[in-house]
C-alpha cells in the first residue's frame, strides 16, 4: 500500500448513503471512489450478495481505497478509468443494470495538498493538474500553449472570473519571455492582472483561473454533460443516482438534466395533453439541493460548496 496519507473528509457522508437508499443485495457504482469514505459505508450495509464497484482515474486513490477496503472482499470491486465509460465498465463486469449510482465530483483534499500535484496556487509545483497521472496533456500544455482567445474562453466560461481577457493578456505576455513552468509563477501572474482594490475584497486571485484550468485539462463539465444519460439508464426501477458538484457549472448540468429526466415532455405549456409522446424516467428527490450541515462545515470547509442532488428512477 501507498505511504502517502489519503486525507480525505467524505463530504455529507450520512446524507449520501440515505440518498441512495441502499439495499443489502444491490450493486452500487462509484464513479469518484477517491478515498473509499462513502464506499466503505455503503459496503458495511451490503450483504455477500451485494457488489460495489469504485471507478477512479487516480491511480493513488485506487491503491489507498484498495487496501482500506479489502476487508470487504469480492463485494468490492476496484477499476480504473474515467466515469465516463462507467456504462462499459459494468457491462464489462456483467451488471447490465444497478440498484444506485453516486459521483464525488469534488477535487480530493489529498490532490489539493499533494504539492507535486500541482491543483494548488498556494504550493509551489510544476504545472500538472492530472487527475489520471498517465496521460500526457498537463495544466503547462494550456498555460503555454492555448491562444490568448482560448485560455480568456476558458478563463471565463469555466472560472467565472470578470477579469477573464485581461488574465489571459497576461499569461500571454509573461510565456513570450519564456514558458510559464510553475503553480507560483502562473499565480503571481494571474494577481497582476487583477486590480489591488479589486484583490482586497475577495478570495486568492488565482483561485478561479485554476479552477478553469483543471476543468478543461480534465474535460470535468463534458464528461459530466455526456454521461448523465448513460448513468440514467443503468438503473434499476428505484434505483437512485447521487450527484455531489462543488461549483455553479457542475450544479446547473445536474439541476437542468434530473429536471428534463422527471419531465421531458416538449409540448408547449399550453397544450390540454401530452402529444410528444415523451415518457418521464424518474422523480427528483431533492428539489433543492441538500448542502453540508454547521456541524460537517466546522470539521471540513472544504464542503461549503458541496450540493448533493438526487434522481429516483421509476
Amino acid at each position: 500500500m501507498t505511504d502517502i496519507c489519503f486525507n480525505h473528509f467524505s463530504v455529507m457522508l450520512e446524507e449520501t448513503v440515505a440518498g441512495l437508499n441502499v439495499k443489502p443485495d444491490g450493486v452500487y457504482v462509484d464513479g469518484t471512489l477517491g478515498g473509499g469514505g462513502h464506499a466503505e459505508r455503503v459496503l458495511s450495509m451490503l450483504s455477500d450478495k451485494g457488489t460495489y464497484i469504485g471507478i477512479d482515474q487516480d491511480s493513488t486513490a485506487l491503491e489507498f481505497a484498495g487496501d482500506r477496503l479489502k476487508c470487504f472482499g469480492n463485494r468490492f470491486i476496484s477499476v480504473k478509468s474515467n466515469y465516463e465509460n462507467m456504462k462499459t465498465v459494468a457491462e464489462t463486469l456483467g451488471y447490465g443494470k444497478v440498484d444506485g449510482i453516486l459521483l464525488d465530483l469534488g477535487v480530493s483534499s489529498y490532490q489539493l495538498d499533494t504539492q507535486e500535484r500541482g491543483f494548488s496556487y498556494k504550493l509551489e509545483a510544476k504545472l500538472d493538474m492530472r487527475m489520471d497521472t498517465e496521460k500526457a496533456l498537463t495544466a503547462r500544455d494550456i498555460v503555454n500553449g492555448y491562444s490568448e482567445s482560448e485560455l480568456y474562453r476558458i478563463i471565463r466560461d469555466y472560472g467565472e472570473d470578470g477579469f477573464a481577457k485581461n488574465i489571459a493578456k497576461h499569461i500571454v505576455r509573461a510565456r513570450t519571455d519564456k514558458p510559464i513552468e510553475t503553480t507560483t509563477e502562473l499565480a503571481e501572474i494571474i494577481k497582476n492582472a487583477i486590480p489591488a482594490k479589486v484583490r482586497a475584497g475577495k478570495g486568492h486571485p488565482a483561485k478561479q483561473t485554476f479552477q478553469a484550468i483543471r476543468i478543461e485539462l480534465n474535460r470535468e463539465l463534458d464528461v459530466l454533460k455526456n454521461t448523465l444519460d448513460d448513468m440514467v439508464d443503468m438503473l434499476n426501477p428505484g434505483g437512485r443516482l447521487c450527484i455531489i458538484t462543488f461549483h455553479s457549472l457542475e450544479d446547473r448540468i445536474v439541476k437542468s438534466a434530473f429536471k428534463k429526466y422527471e419531465n421531458p415532455c416538449t409540448c408547449p405549456p399550453g397544450f390540454p395533453v401530452c402529444v410528444c409522446g415523451a415518457k418521464s424516467l424518474g422523480k427528483v428527490i431533492t428539489r433543492k439541493p441538500i448542502v453540508a450541515t454547521e456541524k460537517e462545515l466546522e470539521i471540513n470547509n472544504r464542503s461549503k460548496s458541496a450540493k448533493l442532488r438526487i434522481f429516483e428512477r421509476c
